[in-house]
């Protein structure tokens, strides 16, 4: 029974080792076999100089195409990445195998295989991390990430370069053992020679590889592939490389500078479609893109640089550079939705003022300037926002540091709350003839800090609307029927009291049939305000009604006898009141003159007492 299992034995210890003799040779991919053989002729004791420049160009060409058919092929790469599991399960079962039986060679073979093994399997993991890690922000980043990768690869290889097998290599024997062992060692110290080289290709094409895995992302490493493959460009791309462009780069700058040159006419297609889908801003699309236009040029231009330099950055973008273009894209934000309301602002006055309708313009106009003082502050935010200022403290120090604020900007607050004042209390409009603390003009516009006047001479006038509160206005165009005529008319002292009696009941009776002058039979209509109709006072004091007239004898004075007129023109307007005036004149004098009535002049009359002659007595 001994003798069977020893013959079992022997047996099978000769089956494995056979078999392992056949396994012992490492079967290596062929791109590590092509970069291995190169290897072993740049340390070819034998080789010159010109051969060995040769052998590198021939193992930087093959690098560099290995690149790109890995980019190319990214994703397949990442899921079928080669982990030689069975070969490695296999050679640790042999070797115990083999240690059992104390064959030393046969260890030692497949000791060194398992290392190449181990070593190839490394290399599939340090160049899938070195995939994986493609994807980082910055190229700054995958660098870092990449020197930690190749750090752990040699961290690797050392601990499996701790045996050192050059004295089997001087051994000479016919063994067909001892030769494939020798053969593994030499494919093992070729193996970590390509391991180094391949970490310095990886740094050497770093930024290619970068570039390349963005290309991949945006669907066009194929086109670049194809484009760097061309025998010119691998001639001028060295030269653009030391200004950190390539052939490529400038391809698809080229495309990029032509791609947003059309999509500029189909944004304007774009924005005017949006606009007439908008209700409220369909009939000023056309108004709107006239404002907007130039500055949507000066944009797409804009948009243009940054997506070049994102170019020439390898598709990546840079902190600062990002942070400058952000800041720009909220200013042109903040500007589109100025000039936006403000066009439909503008156009909706412009008809308002063709309609005659009775909207308040002082409103419209400060509520404009609010409206934009809100917008240009959201501006301000967002553009601090992109520029990376924290927005939380700086609102919280507006509240610590409001008080101060306040009262250094005391006047400008009294002059805002005076605007406020003004519009709510209606005590005048623009286009109002108003006399403010001697000063006497037309309101021009109501600000949010100040009124300006122009004054009857055309001087302009700036007055802080915080002055209104404290001040007497006058408002000489709140009134909708009468402008005053009062008149004192003097006649002489000799005229007759009958004379003069008829001559007041004339000029009553005139202007009382006076087209032009204000009676209780005037007809008048009220203008129809709703803030207005709500309020206990009289309608006709309150919008500006008058139609007395009154002609009477008044008074005896120094040098004459007075009548007084006193009545109401029907236009409040100056040059129609003029008008009326010099009429009503000229009708006066006209009936003084028919009653035989002549004004009287100022004058002083002087009498002498009759003196008595001397001697009488």
């Amino acid at each position: 029974m001994k003798t069977l299992f020893f013959k079992l034995f022997v047996l099978l210890t000769f089956f494995l080792n056979t078999s392992s003799l056949y396994a012992g040779s490492v079967q290596f991919p062929k791109f590590i076999q092509q970069q291995m053989n190169l290897t072993a002729e740049i340390n070819d004791a034998n080789a010159s100089q010109s051969s060995i420049q040769a052998v590198l160009k021939k193992q930087e060409l093959l690098y560099s195409q290995k690149i790109d058919s890995v980019m190319s092929k990214r994703s397949e790469y990442l899921e079928k990445v080669e982990s030689y599991e069975s070969e490695i399960f296999a050679l640790k079962k042999i070797i115990t195998i083999n240690k059992r039986a104390h064959n030393k060679y046969a260890v030692m073979r497949d000791e060194v295989a398992l290392k190449s093994y181990l070593i190839l399997r490394n290399q599939n993991k340090m160049i899938k991390s070195v995939l994986i890690s493609l994807d980082s922000p910055t190229i700054e980043e995958y660098e870092e990430k990449l020197n930690k990768i190749t750090i752990e690869n040699q961290n690797f290889i050392n601990k499996l370069a701790t045996d050192d097998y050059r004295e089997v290599l001087t051994l000479s024997h016919e063994s067909r053992l001892l030769t494939i062992t020798q053969k593994n060692i030499r494919d093992f110290y070729l193996l970590k020679d390509v391991n180094s080289d391949m970490i310095g290709y990886l740094y050497k094409y770093a930024s290619k590889m970068y570039r390349l895995n963005k290309y991949a992302k945006y669907h066009l490493i194929v086109p670049a592939i194809k484009i760097n493959s061309l025998e010119f460009v691998q001639l001028i791309n060295p030269t653009l490389e030391h200004y950190g462009l390539s052939v490529v780069k400038l391809f698809f700058i080229f495309l990029l500078i032509v791609f947003i040159y059309i999509f500029r006419k189909i944004v304007y297609v774009w924005l005017e479609k949006l606009l007439l889908r908008i209700d409220f801003l369909e009939a000023y699309s056309e108004e709107i893109l006239n404002k907007l236009r130039k500055s949507i040029e000066i944009l797409i231009i804009i948009i243009n640089v940054n997506m070049i330099f994102y170019v020439y950055n390898n598709f990546s973008s840079d902190d600062a550079v990002s942070k400058i273009f952000n800041i720009i894209y909220g200013f042109y934000f903040t500007l589109f939705i100025y000039k936006t309301i403000n066009t439909v602002a503008s156009v909706k006055l412009e008809h308002l003022s063709r309609d005659s309708s009775n909207v308040q313009n002082d409103l419209v106009n400060v509520g404009i300037k609010i409206v934009n003082f809100i917008i240009i502050v959201i501006g301000i935010l967002i553009m601090m926002f992109f520029a990376g200022v924290n927005l939380t403290a700086v609102l919280s120090g507006l509240g610590i540091g409001g008080f101060a604020v306040a009262f250094a900007a005391k006047d400008t607050i009294s002059n805002f709350f005076g605007t406020l004042s003004i519009l709510f209390s209606d005590v005048f409009s623009q286009g109002d003839w108003i006399e403010i603390d001697g000063k006497e003009g037309v309101v021009v516009e109501l600000g949010l800090r100040v009124t300006t006047i122009r004054t009857f001479d055309n001087a302009l006038i700036a007055i802080p609307n915080g002055t209104f509160a404290s001040k007497d206005i006058k408002n000489w165009n709140k009134r909708i029927l009468g402008r005053r005529i009062k008149m004192h008319i003097g006649v002489k002292y000799d005229s007759k009291s009958e004379d003069i009696q008829n001559a007041v009941e004339q000029i009553r009776e005139m202007l009382d049939k006076h087209p032009q002058i204000a009676t209780k039979a005037t007809k008048y209509t009220h203008r129809n305000r709703r803030h207005n109709m709500a309020k206990l006072v009289s309608k006709d004091d309150l919008e500006g009604v008058k139609n007395t007239l009154m002609v009477y004898l008044d008074e005896f004075s120094d040098s004459s006898i007075n009548i007084l007129v006193y009545c109401f023109t029907k236009s409040t307007l100056w040059a129609e009141w003029l008008e009326a005036k010099e009429d009503v004149m000229h009708k006066i004098m006209a009936i003084l003159e028919e009653n035989s009535l002549e004004f009287a002049f100022p004058s002083l009359s002087v009498y002498h007492e009759n003196q008595i002659p001397l001697g009488e007595k």
